[in-house]
């Protein structure tokens, strides 16, 4: 693996030596150099969180995750709908059941420690090919080029890349490895994703105050902006579904069941929905209930998903026996605890608005 130039390794280590973000899963610097070593299970799960999601957010689940499951064997251990209801509000449930998957799988395969190399790691359940670059670069100082977003922005205006995304990522990912360096490759990951993060930010990205300016082509031809370069965004589809809110009359517990363990919210809970995805609207109206019941119509809820926008009509009903079906019923103070998806728990405070 080559070495960076000098100039701009050694800028950009020295800028982060003063200017490292403090992040909880994070050993910063100077620590390191005192020689406290990152810990590859804190790495992994923040990566794995921080997957489509932001810092600000990741930050409580991660603290979350790790005051219940300090280690791999613990998460390992733990029963998947307790993962799944920690995860709940997070997002992108798959990440939940492969971190699940993936913490077994090194306890049972790899003694409880975490493989040691980029190439090693993509073998394990829910790591590709960034995030073995990743763990692989911060934890064990492999010096693999590790391209998120923020390094995607700062590499392409470097080099002034105008191929569009995603085609350009191939020349991203090759001109990173090409900077990434052999003394401190996580450091100099890290700084890459705090310098993107920072200052080279999408829009009014602080030129003036970045330690690589002079290396940056983008810059010196006043457009930065305009990278990275990318196609026009494809319109998203909408589609529409119905939910049903069942509520026992006796205490104000509703009726929730499991998804299937595959597609939309697998695995996660929910109250009764029509079978909406990503390709097709699900029945639409009383009709389509689960049961027989006196159903009314209490409103609509709107949520994004990566790839379509979806409208849940909701409908609730009290009742006083239990439904056909499986599921179990729940009390409202025991939502909390339940693996409910930012989805449902919009379509319970629709139907129940006092108790969310």
């Amino acid at each position: 693996m080559s070495i960076a130039p000098p100039p701009l390794s050694l800028d950009l280590l020295e800028w982060y030596d003063r200017h490292a973000r403090t992040l909880p899963w994070r050993v910063s610097p100077q620590a390191r150099a005192a020689g406290i070593l990152p810990d590859p299970y804190r790495i992994w799960l923040s990566e794995i969180m921080l997957q489509q999601t932001t810092v600000a957010t990741v930050k409580s689940y991660f603290a979350r995750f790790v005051n219940r499951w300090p280690g791999v064997t613990d998460l390992a251990e733990a029963p998947k709908g307790e993962v799944l209801g920690a995860w709940a509000g997070l997002g992108y449930y798959a990440r939940a059941r492969n971190l699940h998957a993936c913490a077994r799988t090194v306890a049972s395969e790899h003694g409880g420690a975490f493989p040691t190399t980029a190439a090693t790691l993509r073998a394990l359940p829910g790591i590709g090919e960034y995030t073995s670059a990743a763990i692989a670069a911060i934890a064990f100082d492999e010096p693999a080029a590790v391209v998120d977003g923020n390094v995607e922005r700062v590499v392409s205006r470097l080099f002034a890349i105008e191929t569009p995304l995603p085609a350009g990522k191939k020349e991203i990912r090759a001109r990173t490895s090409e900077l990434t360096p052999n003394l401190r490759p996580g450091d100099f990951a890290q700084a890459m994703m705090d310098l993107g993060a920072t200052i080279c930010t999408p829009t009014r990205p602080g030129c003036i105050l970045c330690p690589i300016r002079p290396h940056c082509r983008a810059a010196a031809e006043g457009r930065p902006e305009m990278f990275p370069v990318k196609k026009p965004k494809a319109e998203v589809p909408s589609r529409r579904g119905a939910a049903f809110v069942a509520i026992r009359r006796s205490d104000g517990a509703v009726w929730l069941r499991k998804r299937a363990t595959t597609g939309m919210l697998g695995g996660m809970s929910e109250p009764p929905s029509s079978n909406w995805n990503a390709r097709s609207d699900g029945a639409l109206g009383s009709a389509a209930a689960p049961f027989p019941a006196d159903w009314q119509a209490c409103g609509t809820v709107f949520h994004g998903f990566t790839h379509f926008k979806l409208a849940l009509d909701v409908y609730r009903a009290a009742v006083e026996t239990d439904p056909p079906g499986e599921g179990w019923w729940s009390a409202p103070q025991a939502w909390d605890s339940e693996a409910l998806p930012t989805l449902m728990r919009k379509v319970l405070a629709a139907a129940v608005p006092d108790t969310l």
